[in-house]
């Protein structure tokens, strides 16, 4: 895990903190020293840490992928010692920035949330990383049961998870925010533009909005494939490359993947399209810091799903075979029976710097990725930016667009089929949109929080159909697919979570954009733990569509044309197009939750005996946030086919497998006399209240 740690206090010096010896970050690489030193943790690449400086005190660090060259960092340096912190987010890439102006120090997050920043108090001050299992180390954090709470009930609402995070005192900014500390004083500001979401944006012409999306997502893939951008410093201010396996290191190391660009084939539309942009922009393709090579697509073939969606699965393996004809692409194809199922091989994984559902499925995506490229570029995101949320309908009719209605309930009516009540979708949709339209902010979150007390879960899709999902979405805030197996107090501890959020937070927001946000968000920290869960050695995935630049673009994209069927797919038709990629084989862009579905139901029968036996004594009953017995009846009734929610389920797991990881973890991410003993004496950092 790679992570950047700093801190600024009213103190000064490295025992700042008060009595006893200093502690230092464990294998880090110092960026800036004292008062407010900066460390860089973890196998950084040598292009992946880059540092400007004005002068001693006036200096910017970029951690990550970063388009711009040294110049523009400069420039964007200068802008923010004046203040302005917009010019840091604006540049192509995934990157965390961090500014030093004298003692103001500025560390910038982005809008999606897949690059966060954390907080705590500490020396007299304020620590800061982009990890936060290293700040919960640091101050000997406890565990925060009502998160863990809040994350099952009710994991896509804002107003239950707040700033906190699983460890006591550790805090994360929200997306599109930045944390300014003064002298150890912080202070987390916002830096997206001054625009109020209980008025509609600007529309622009669907034309115009879908080529800025293709601007973006170019430059975005570009970025990825330029050589390093960095100049030497020539006063010598600059500290130099930060240590790190160069590329022939890579190629050494055992087990590594091979050198070179990869994408996935078999991910749908969305990283199919990076992979044919990553092969077809101009020069050699596949060329990533001067090692050029054919484009590595990779198609996973999951033999286990193959009989559950046969046609699809088939049509999906002709449609990968088709494009990889591309002389700039090398097909790979991973063939995957049972022991790549998701709930296989829960005994080992890294701990994570927090749970998530991507713990359960972590084996069966390194497989994937083990058959990748050194970088490897994936389309998660995509669905979150380019997608109408359900609750978008309302926002239509809040502003009288009615019309427009009609294409999207129509497609939803035959989504799940022909049947005695697809006659009444339109009308049932519609009736939901317009009740969601009328209902204010503060009265949604309080009707969530009554529903939690009451345990009101019957309306929830457990059956997976289009109809259901979206009518359950159609709402400020819902409960989650693992909220059902939560116990009374835990559900009465969140419920309390919303109703404090709606009285606190005015009665203004439009439902539609304030859900898409918060699924984004959702989204993000997901794909954090992915990468940190599927993490393969000297390997970099990278998400496009969660750049700062590419989610900008795609909010400008008008609702009207979000909301029409198949929008996703024929955006990025139409991004391709505009990039001279135009033979694209029939059906491309269909998607289908079956095989998947089919997936997670064949792994949870394979497992079932491991998984009752994972909660025979679980840590999360010892926490009080479920009954093993309860947990232990429904993996069995799943497993014998009953219709439950397979995605409450598995985040029920996922929570438990990084509980007792966790737990079982020895060590701390500090050094020091003081650290050392901590660690000795406590056996586990963090020490977890249970």
């Amino acid at each position: 895990m790679r992570w950047l740690v700093g801190w600024s206090s009213t103190a000064t010096g490295p025992a700042a903190g008060g009595a006893g010896p200093a502690v230092l970050p464990v294998g880090a690489q110092l960026l800036w020293g004292e008062p407010d030193p900066l460390w860089a943790v973890g196998d950084w690449r040598p292009d992946e840490v880059r540092v400007v400086r004005a002068d001693p005190e006036t200096r910017l660090a970029v951690f990550g992928v970063c388009g711009a060259t040294d110049d523009q960092l400069r420039v964007g340096l200068f802008a923010a010692r004046g203040g302005a912190l917009r010019h840091l987010t604006a540049w192509p890439g995934s990157y965390t920035a961090v500014v030093q102006v004298g003692r103001r120090i500025t560390v910038t997050g982005d809008l999606a949330g897949a690059r966060p920043v954390f907080h705590t108090s500490w020396a007299r001050g304020t620590a800061y990383a982009t990890a936060a299992l290293p700040l919960a180390d640091l101050i000997e954090a406890s565990l925060d049961v009502g998160h863990l709470a809040a994350l099952l009930a009710c994991p896509d609402a804002p107003e239950a998870l707040g700033s906190g995070t699983p460890y006591e005192g550790v805090r994360r900014i929200p997306p599109g925010h930045a944390l300014v500390l003064r002298g150890g004083a912080r202070d987390v500001t916002s830096y997206e533009p001054a625009t109020s979401l209980a008025v509609a944006a600007p529309q622009i012409a669907p034309e115009q909005a879908v080529d800025g999306v293709r601007a973006a997502l170019v430059e975005a893939v570009r970025t990825r494939l330029s050589g390093p951008r960095h100049v030497p410093d020539p006063e010598g201010l600059d500290p130099g490359p930060v240590p790190g396996m160069g590329p022939a290191e890579r190629r050494a190391a055992r087990g590594a993947p091979a050198p070179g660009v990869g994408a996935d084939l078999s991910g749908g539309s969305a990283s199919g399209t990076l992979a044919l942009l990553a092969a077809g922009l101009p020069g050699q393709p596949g060329t990533l810091n001067g090692h050029g090579a054919r484009l590595l697509a990779v198609t996973f073939n999951d033999l286990a799903a193959a009989t559950a969606g046969r046609a699809h699965h088939d049509a999906e393996l002709e449609r990968a075979r088709s494009i990889a004809d591309n002389p700039r692409l090398r097909h790979v194809v991973v063939a995957a029976g049972e022991e790549a199922l998701p709930y296989a091989d829960l005994a080992s994984g890294p701990l994570t710097d927090e749970p998530g559902p991507s713990l359960i499925t972590a084996a069966r995506h390194r497989r994937r990725l083990l058959a990748g490229s050194a970088d490897h570029f994936v389309g998660h995101g995509a669905r979150q930016v380019l997608d109408a949320h359900p609750a978008r309908l309302a926002d239509l009719l809040m502003d009288r667009r009615r019309r427009h209605l009609l294409r999207p309930v129509t497609a939803l009516a035959r989504a799940d089929g022909p049947s005695a009540q697809s006659v009444l979708v339109p009308f049932t949709v519609y009736r939901a949109a317009r009740k969601l339209a009328r209902t204010p902010y503060g009265e949604g979150i309080a009707d969530t929080a009554r529903r939690l007390l009451e345990r009101q879960f019957a309306d929830e899709p457990v059956s997976g159909g289009a109809v259901d999902a979206s009518l359950a979405a159609l709402a400020w805030c819902r409960p989650g697919p693992a909220a059902r197996w939560l116990t009374g107090e835990s559900l009465a501890q969140v419920s309390v979570r919303l109703g404090d959020a709606a009285a606190r937070s005015p009665a203004i927001g439009r439902p539609g954009e304030r859900r898409a946000r918060a699924a984004l968000t959702r989204q993000a920290a997901d794909q954090r733990v992915f990468e940190q869960a599927a993490e393969v050695r000297n390997q970099r995935l990278h998400a496009p569509f969660l750049d700062n630049q590419v989610v900008l673009a795609c909010r400008a994209l008008p609702d009207t044309l979000r909301v029409q069927p198949d929008a996703r797919a024929s955006i990025l038709r139409s991004v391709l197009s505009g990039s001279g990629v135009r033979d694209l084989p029939p059906g491309w862009g269909t998607t289908s939750h079956l095989p998947r579905t089919a997936s997670v139901r064949a792994g949870l029968r394979t497992a079932v005996r491991e998984l009752v036996e994972l909660f025979d004594a679980p840590l999360l009953a010892d926490a009080g946030l479920v009954e093993a017995r309860v947990v232990r009846k429904a993996l069995r009734s799943a497993a014998e086919g009953e219709p439950l929610p397979l995605d409450g389920l598995a985040e029920l797991v996922s929570t438990e497998l990084w509980l007792r990881r966790l737990l079982a973890r020895r060590g701390t991410c500090w050094t020091g006399a003081a650290a050392r003993q901590r660690a000795l004496a406590g056996g586990v950092v963090p020490r977890a209240s249970l």
